[in-house]
């Protein structure tokens, strides 16, 4: 197919790359939709339905932390076209799964693809945007995760008492996405920026973006302290999402006195609100305010958890909370992390930076879900009480670090400068 320069469609790009995002929250909300009707049809025991469950978490946070590494050494083309022959070749493995073994082998297949295909899609994307529409661009990507989830739900209401035929219809339907997908991205040429940090590898120029390349210059300035502050942020922020998204449900119900229904209700209209909140980060995102609604929606998420501290958990404080968090996470969770990453470090690290944060956030969720029942037994005051300690710490890491605005945190803007390091030490060797 052919292809055309990388910044003369950076929507386009947007979202080809951004469907990574609609991809992994179909196969996390369809497996587990499915697993429910495996169980049935395959006889699985409970705990091997959580074993199923467990290796797509843990998969995809591998599959992050091996993929963005890939795609700084060999390209993000190369990489996000063989994580959709991934996907598809896991969709194709869970059709046909005879056996609990099976299960866990496409469940594993499905976690490397999305999770690898997730941080160099989004390198992809910064590198294809400019400064006016970088940040609108990455946005765009958490508006599709939602859209995943929404006609993931959809479907699943249809096909649901299907039996094994409706399981199947919800791994094609992640299947059919990642073949256009993929035929999608064949249309997407290379990013030029990766090109450029190569060739100036190669030949030994000194620029930011060629020197700058090894794992270990992450842990060193001047990343360390983003890379750091990036991994809390996200790492335990992503622990108050995943619980209230995983367990959400079950605590109302079990400790708030709501009926499943009720919940349900408390949940649906959270999909407009969430929607409405990505559109306005995505228009307020590229701009001088972005930190300043950072501190608002980070404010809003502390007070989502530590109102139910306060007032106790009913049906009232839950939808409030909820309320809260929503509005909240759409300025001072995914998306902002997701800026602030791709501005943050030099081409030939970006994706490198950005699965080791996704990787951190997925192994630290998987982690505390296993104790999360335990905790709740202990009451339901203390588990919000932690979750807004995590939240207090994490945004309060983010808030320390990023303060001082935009032009403290942009190396993608630098990155083709000489390196003053490599100045630095000709400099010394000179005398």
């Amino acid at each position: 197919m052919p292809t055309r320069p990388l910044h003369s469609r950076p929507w386009w790009v947007a979202v080809v790359s951004g469907m990574a995002s609609y991809i992994d929250s179909a196969a996390i909300t369809g497996f587990s939709t499915s697993l429910v009707i495996l169980q049935r049809d395959l006889g699985l025991e409970q705990w091997e339905v959580g074993v199923a469950a467990g290796a797509l978490t843990l998969s995809i946070a591998f599959g992050a932390l091996v993929g963005g590494r890939l795609g700084d050494r060999f390209g993000r083309r190369p990489v996000f076209t063989a994580t959709m022959v991934l996907i598809i070749v896991a969709v194709a493995a869970l059709l046909v799964a005879p056996s609990f073994t099976a299960v866990v082998l496409g469940a594993v297949l499905l976690g490397l693809g999305t999770g690898a295909d997730l941080p160099v899609s989004l390198s992809t994307i910064a590198e294809a945007a400019s400064d006016r529409n970088r940040g609108r661009l990455l946005g765009f990507s958490n508006l599709l995760w939602i859209v995943g989830i929404v006609v993931n739900t959809v479907l699943a209401s249809v096909v649901g008492d299907w039996g094994r035929a409706g399981a199947q219809v919800l791994f094609a339907h992640i299947g059919l996405v990642a073949v256009l997908v993929l035929l999608g991205r064949l249309t997407i040429p290379e990013s030029p920026s990766w090109q450029a940090a190569r060739a100036e590898r190669r030949a030994g120029v000194a620029t930011i973006r060629a020197d700058r390349a090894r794992v270990r210059d992450l842990l060193r300035p001047p990343y360390l302290v983003p890379f750091l502050a990036l991994l809390a942020f996200y790492g335990l922020t992503n622990l108050v999402a995943n619980t209230s998204g995983q367990f959400g449900t079950y605590i109302v119900v079990t400790y708030g006195g709501a009926t499943v229904g009720q919940a349900a209700l408390i949940a649906l209209p959270m999909v407009p609100v969430a929607v409405l909140g990505y559109l306005w980060f995505m228009k307020i995102a590229d701009g001088p305010n972005r930190f300043r609604y950072f501190q608002i929606g980070a404010l809003l998420m502390i007070a989502s958890k530590l109102l139910v501290v306060i007032v106790g958990l009913d049906l009232v404080s839950y939808a409030v909370s909820a309320l809260l968090a929503a509005l909240g996470g759409a300025f001072a969770f995914e998306g902002i992390m997701k800026v602030w990453t791709q501005e943050s470090f030099p081409t030939l690290l970006r994706s490198t930076a950005q699965g080791a944060i996704i990787a951190v956030g997925r192994f630290a969720a998987a982690g505390l879900a296993v104790i999360t029942p335990l905790i709740l037994e202990s009451g339901v005051t203390l588990m919000y009480a932690l979750l807004t300690l995590f939240n207090v710490l994490g945004l309060g890491c983010a808030w320390l670090v990023f303060r001082r605005g935009r032009a403290a945190t942009r190396v993608i803007d630098e990155e083709g400068a000489v390196d003053p390091e490599v100045t630095a030490e000709s400099a010394e060797a000179a005398r």
